[in-house]
């Protein structure tokens, strides 16, 4: 973006400014003159094109919860006229643009639809802070191909939910905000949860807030936000984790699922003046920043006592791959777990006594199902790929259906034949190698490699249709973390995130089946979109038991309670990045007689190349019993770093009932005497029996940041590209590789640059490699690589390069 943004400032810099220093993402340009600058720049624009965009304006002038808690008074009038000033100078500065959505309740500013060339004037009109862009949000849910199965499961009694209503506390009283795809209102299981006024439609601009129907022409029904509100609040056939708690709708993704900034932002300023204790916002993007305007209205939403709850992404299981909002300073936000289940070893043989040794149990939907096929025999039937038209003429009732990978979803040919009356099946590889475990599937499976697979086939042929099995409990497998959830830390905050998790795998809400005469829809979900409405419900619960918590409290009764993971891979606790504090337990919220906020911290950066380096950080306690407790403080990290970090801290601590005490914990550390990287640890507040573990994190030397977050191609015609890239900590070098469409041959660098700034950067390319190779008209696939400090890596772009 360098040379591009300082070309489109040309004639603005050469009438008006002389810069003594230039930034372009997230950082003001200085004047050096007095209250002369840019605002700040966030966000991917191609700042040559005079194509119109639509982007998100922050101003100067504070929003209402802004200044109330800076002590500030502010009123909507005084807003509006700053706003209007504000809106007149860009209508003045910009040939063609237009103002859609307004804010001034948790973000200051609007949303504007402008052409991407005059961006520059808008960052030099006065009152303007900062622009954001108007980025595409989606739901968080993981479309199911092969990997999980729609089996129920019973997630909001793991959590403790029922024990919590048997205490008599159901979020009676709570209202929780859903912004969401909409929800279906309508729903049998929903509709004891709405009243008179059930929200607003951001996308159609009314208020009702009803899921895209099937048959929308402009796009694909949804279903996502009835699910989410049901695992809040439903209340029939099923249960959600607060079933008596009142719900609120606001639809911001339309048809198929997507929408934008500008709606998100207006939702959740719509909902604080609502009146919701608690919102829910399963959506996100895959940007790892903290600043953007979601997360500012989300922050602020905290600040005005709404409990805000957000899910923390699916883009795992690798770090760094959290989303805003999961980016959020102050929101919850949630990863996913899977719940337990047994481990079942398989073993099977063929009439003639001949083995299959790769063997394997893939999923059941009940213990029950699959050790009925103990010591048994039955008689097998290839039925191809496993689609329904496949078991079509052939008999399998009391059979085992024998099928191959490929085609369709792993979950829809064992329900295929549990439909044709199959009591089992076989699934066999297509290509070398293992397939994945798939719990809950709807007919116990036993997966074969493709070898063991085509000897099967074999034995069918020569007439041995006949299978025997022999089924042996192994393990009971834990309470585990997805692999799709996303993982933090934050760039530039390096906070921890997931604050916490629940469960996100095999989830069974309610959906709309958009026919009056058969109302009751159900449907199993899966991804951190899941996950993130049972802390929203137990935010509700835990609510009506405190009406008189505030968010901070909410949040670290959940954190403080929260159940440490185990990963069977390793034996030891998943990282605090991949599962936060742990996995909610609601019960243990509620009856917290101690709370350590905040629950937990990052110290950030240790980098000094001599001498020691101290962050200080305060937490508080806070005594909920009605006696006075005294407190030990302890600092534990899980690596060894041995002499060269210090820990200073209260060792024994007085806390009245109903008071609270900050207590000073002081970090020191000898950057040089340490190997670059992250160390993980715990302050650890005792009392009697009782243990908190605050999950800490401090970074010695440059964190390891993946260099490049996003990359890819941007035609511009006749055969001129743009290549455009985030670098979230800027890059010593950045190149761009050129190879055929299908990666098999290396071609040549299309560029390389070096010192680049962090944010989005912008080079033009035409045609020609470095070595003064110009390509020949076809497709091609670019990857662009950024290294800095010693770390690099690469992203492949999702879009071809074509030539012509």
């Amino acid at each position: 973006m360098k040379q591009k943004f300082i070309a489109a400032f040309m004639p603005l810099l050469v009438l008006v400014l002389v810069f003594s220093t230039f930034a372009t993402n997230g950082v003001s340009a200085n004047t050096g003159k007095e209250n002369l600058e840019l605002a700040t720049l966030q966000g991917d624009f191609d700042l040559s094109s005079s194509k119109a965009v639509k982007v998100i304006v922050e101003l100067q002038e504070e929003s209402i919860v802004e200044s109330k808690h800076k002590g500030k008074k502010q009123s909507k009038q005084n807003l509006k006229s700053a706003r209007d000033k504000v809106k007149k100078e860009v209508a003045d500065r910009t040939s063609k643009s237009k103002v859609e959505r307004e804010y001034d309740y948790v973000f200051s500013g609007f949303s504007l639809e402008i052409n991407a060339n005059e961006i520059p004037s808008l960052l030099a009109t006065p009152g303007v802070k900062a622009v954001y862009p108007n980025v595409e949000y989606t739901t968080t849910e993981v479309v199911t191909e092969e990997e999980f199965s729609p089996a129920m499961v019973d997630s909001a009694p793991f959590i403790g939910s029922n024990e919590a209503w048997d205490l008599g506390f159901t979020g009676e009283g709570v209202k929780v905000a859903i912004i969401d795809t909409g929800v279906d209102y309508t729903h049998p299981d929903l509709a004891p949860n709405f009243g008179e006024y059930l929200g607003w439609d951001f996308v159609d601009n009314d208020a009702d807030p009803q899921e895209t129907p099937t048959g929308d022409p402009r796009g694909a029904a949804t279903t996502h936000g009835s699910h989410v509100a049901g695992t809040v609040a439903a209340n029939g056939q099923i249960k959600g984790v607060a079933p008596d708690a009142t719900l609120l709708a606001y639809r911001v993704l339309g048809p198929g699922g997507s929408g934008s900034t500008e709606n998100v932002v207006a939702a959740i300023e719509r909902a604080v003046q609502d009146g919701a204790d608690v919102m829910n916002l399963s959506l996100g993007n895959s940007l790892n920043a903290p600043d953007w305007a979601t997360s500012i209205a989300l922050d602020q939403a905290m600040a005005e006592g709404v409990v805000a709850v957000t899910s923390n992404g699916n883009s795992g299981p690798n770090n760094w791959t959290v989303g805003s909002p999961g980016t959020s300073r102050e929101a919850i936000s949630v990863g996913a777990t899977q719940l337990p289940y047994n481990v079942y070893d398989a073993s099977i043989f063929t009439s003639e006594g001949v083995e299959y040794p790769s063997a394997k149990v893939q999923g059941f939907p009940s213990d029950e199902a699959l050790t009925n096929l103990d010591g048994e025999e039955y008689e097998f039937v290839y039925v191809g790929l496993g689609a329904p038209q496949d078991f079509e003429g052939k008999e399998l009732e009391g059979k085992i259906a024998l099928i191959i990978r490929g085609a369709y979803p792993f979950v829809d040919k064992a329900t295929a034949a549990k439909n044709a009356g199959a009591v089992g099946a076989i699934i066999y590889n297509n290509v070398a190698g293992e397939m994945p475990e798939v719990p809950g599937m709807d007919v116990p499976t036993i997966m074969l490699t493709n070898e063991d697979g085509l000897k099967l086939q074999e034995e069918l042929a020569a007439g041995n249709n006949t299978v025997s099995f022999d089924i042996e409990f192994n393990q009971t497998v834990g309470e585990t973390m997805a692999g799709f959830s996303s993982r933090g830390p934050v760039v530039d905050t390096w906070m921890i995130k997931p604050d916490v998790s629940a469960p996100g795998v095999n989830i069974v809400s309610t959906v709309p089946t958009f026919d009056p005469e058969n109302p009751h829809g159900y449907g199993a979900k899966q991804g951190t979109s899941m996950a993130a409405p049972h802390v929203a419900g137990a935010a509700a619960v835990i609510l009506e038991a405190n009406p008189e918590w505030g968010v901070y409290e909410v949040k670290s009764a959940l954190m403080n309670t929260a159940e440490k993971l185990i990963d069977p891979a390793t034996g030891k606790e998943y990282a605090h990045n991949s599962q936060g504090a742990g996995s909610i337990r609601v019960v243990d919220a509620l009856q917290a007689e101690t709370l350590v906020n905040p629950g937990s911290y990052s110290f950030g950066v240790f980098d000094k190349k001599k001498g020691k380096q101290v962050e200080r950080q305060q937490f508080e306690i806070q005594n909920l019993s009605n006696k006075a407790k005294r407190y030990n403080m302890e600092f534990s990290f899980k690596n060894e770093v041995g002499k060269h970090v210090k820990v200073k801290t209260s060792k024994n601590l007085r806390v009245n009932p109903g008071k609270t005490q900050k207590v000073n914990v002081n970090v020191q550390v000898n950057a040089s005497k340490l190997e670059p990287g992250y160390y993980e640890g715990h302050l650890v507040v005792s009392e009697g029996e009782t243990e908190i573990q605050v999950p800490t994190i401090l970074f010695v030397g440059e964190p390891d940041y993946p260099r490049l977050t996003h990359f890819g191609v941007t035609p511009l015609g006749n055969n001129e590209f743009e290549f455009y890239s985030y670098l979230p900590g800027g890059a010593e070098e950045y190149q761009v590789w050129v190879y055929s469409a299908d990666l098999s041959t290396y071609l040549g660098d299309a560029l390389y640059d070096a010192d680049l700034g962090k944010g989005y950067n912008y080079h033009n390319w035409d045609g020609t490699l470095v070595d003064g190779t110009v390509l020949e008209p076809g497709s091609y696939t670019v990857v662009g690589f950024a290294a800095k400090n010693g770390e690099s890596n690469y992203v492949i772009s999702e879009d071809l390069l074509t030539i012509e």
